[in-house]
């Protein structure tokens, strides 16, 4: 995996699992409750008490950086599960049955992919409401053709391949073959491919959040972090926003690095 990754590659691993692992134990590590307010303690500088301060109503900001943390990296990963379990699938279906089902699916992934997926999430707000999992269901059906478009190429490659031809000899169904000898072959373009867009989905699931349309306050999330934190920089306190800001930068870069060292190896492979 590290000659995979490279020097830079290993690099966005160690940060990333760092995050990750930060996020995980913030019940156990964070010093104060996210919501709990001290107004006391509003819009002070790091401290003893306070590392990187609190916020305009006295919450500690590592607190809630650890926690925003955690919606930050969970929310987008459950865009890029859904989006590629359903795209491997529609990819599968479509490149074993070809003719019309294949025209269908190819044209229901054109007219996803012609719309940002952000405009899916805002559509489905709109709906039904902020929310995240409303925003993370819209954003996964945005997600869903860069999935599938990708394994769907892949998977009529493997189709043609002299292994499934004697599979298909042998009797096994379309079924059988495209989920026990295909999908096995195709499935380092399905990581790599999940991997380069989960970074995106950081930076989409945040934007909504910063809209006020996502995770609602008292919620500790990044992109709330961030947009709250532009009026604590009017007060005089910007470490709400550099920190929850650099935060995302931080994930974003590291995911987008892995992502293109697994897709560069995935393309030295074919």
């Amino acid at each position: 995996m590290g000659r995979k990754l490279g020097v830079v590659g290993i690099i966005a691993a160690v940060v990333l699992a760092v995050i990750v692992l930060l996020a995980t134990l913030a019940p156990w590590i964070a010093p104060y409750d996210p919501d709990y307010p001290d107004l006391f303690a509003a819009l002070s500088g790091p401290s003893a008490d306070h590392l990187l301060g609190a916020d305009a109503l006295g919450r500690d900001l590592f607190t809630r950086l650890l926690y925003g943390a955690r919606i930050t990296l969970l929310g987008p990963t459950l865009v890029i599960l859904i989006a590629t379990v359903v795209g491997t699938l529609l990819a599968l279906i479509a490149s074993w049955n070809r003719g019309a089902v294949d025209t269908v699916i190819s044209w229901i992934l054109d007219v996803l992919f012609s719309v940002p997926g952000i405009v899916f999430a805002l559509i489905a707000v709109a709906i039904f409401g902020p929310d995240l999992m409303t925003v993370v269901i819209g954003l996964s059906i945005g997600y869903i053709p860069y999935v599938a478009r990708v394994v769907r190429g892949a998977a009529l490659r493997e189709r043609g391949m002299p292994y499934v031809q004697a599979a298909w000899l042998q009797g096994q169904s379309g079924v059988g073959i495209s989920l026990r000898q295909i999908l096995p072959n195709v499935q380092p373009i399905v990581v790599a491919q999940a991997v380069s867009s989960l970074g995106f989905a950081v930076i989409d699931l945040a934007a909504v959040s910063f809209l006020g349309l996502g995770v609602q306050p008292p919620t500790a999330d990044l992109g709330l972090m961030v947009k709250s934190g532009f009026d604590s920089v009017l007060r005089g306190q910007p470490l709400e926003a550099i920190s929850a800001g650099l935060a995302i930068v931080l994930i974003v870069w590291s995911i987008t690095v892995i992502g293109d060292r697994l897709a560069s190896n995935t393309r030295s492979i074919r």
